[in-house]
């Protein structure tokens, strides 16, 4: 199997062309090209296929290969992929997802996608659309308990499940240990991932995320957003704000008139390789 390794602020995927590859089992074989030490290494996988409704598809899967509905780092780099190795002459561009078309707007440097702006659509706040189980909607700077410490916390979906904790410090947080109790809590039908969040001041916020599927993740772009969000809504953070994670900067733009978020961020190619996963790919 062909495969390019890409990331978005380091967060890093295999890309792999569903226009060359045929994959029976993408799930399996997304578990174990993940792998950092019997794979390739990454965050999960990412198809790019065709698509009846847009200019390409994207299918994701985390790292646990578990699909997903939706990345915005991942699909920053989709945008590269496609402009960079000639699938396409667009700098603006449509890509189908699990939660949606996104539409995108490439900027390029000598020939070669630099950044992109995505439109993330709009934050879902209502409970049972996020999900979450909760007795009030939406759930916006709720108590919540878990692993007998309270939180508070603000719930939305933007295109999939986040809960965002505001802290005094994310540097030293335990994000492993309290975001796996978050991502399995009963109060998550689907999961959710879970943003730490320090605010610096009203244009910064630093963000520690845990990815359902996949761990601490050193950068996450629906949970950027959704952290901005939740920083909106919460009365911390103006619109627009630089979102520091610990594998580099995104900006997001919550367009509250029109109930829209952006996110910009860079996209960046790593290396390019072969991988034999027929033992893994075959029919049984």
């Amino acid at each position: 199997m062909k495969f390019v390794k890409m990331h978005g602020c380091g967060n890093d995927y295999v890309y792999v062309s569903g226009y060359e590859e045929r994959l029976h089992y993408p799930s399996v074989v997304a578990k174990y090209v993940s792998d950092r030490h019997f794979g390739i290494g990454a965050d999960g996988m990412i198809l790019i296929c065709p698509s009846e409704n847009a200019d390409f598809r994207m299918e994701m899967y985390n790292s646990d290969g578990s699909e997903g509905m939706m990345c915005g780092n991942g699909i920053r780099c989709v945008a590269k992929y496609v402009y960079d190795f000639g699938l396409t002459e667009k700098k603006k561009l449509s890509i189908e997802t699990k939660s949606g078309i996104k539409y995108l707007f490439l900027n390029t440097e000598n020939g070669h996608v630099s950044s992109v702006t995505v439109n993330m659509g709009k934050p879902l706040l209502e409970a049972d659309k996020i999900p979450v189980k909760y007795p009030v909607s939406p759930v916006i700077d709720v108590p919540f308990k878990v692993n007998h410490e309270q939180y508070q916390m603000t719930c939305l979906s933007m295109g999939n499940p986040h809960a965002v904790v505001f802290v005094a410090q994310v540097s030293g947080f335990p994000v492993a240990k309290t975001g796996l109790c978050f991502e399995n809590h009963p109060a998550f039908p689907e999961r959710t991932n879970t943003e730490f969040v320090q605010v610096k001041n009203r244009s910064e916020i630093c963000v520690r995320v845990w990815e359902r599927g996949s761990g601490e993740t050193l950068a996450c772009g629906t949970g950027a957003c959704a952290a901005v969000v939740a920083g909106v809504l919460n009365g911390h953070t103006e619109p627009e704000v630089t979102v520091h994670l610990p594998g580099g900067d995104l900006r997001v733009f919550y367009d509250r008139n029109h109930d829209t978020v952006w996110l910009t961020g860079t996209a960046a190619t790593v290396f390019q390789g072969e991988i034999d996963i027929t033992h893994i790919d075959r029919m049984p």
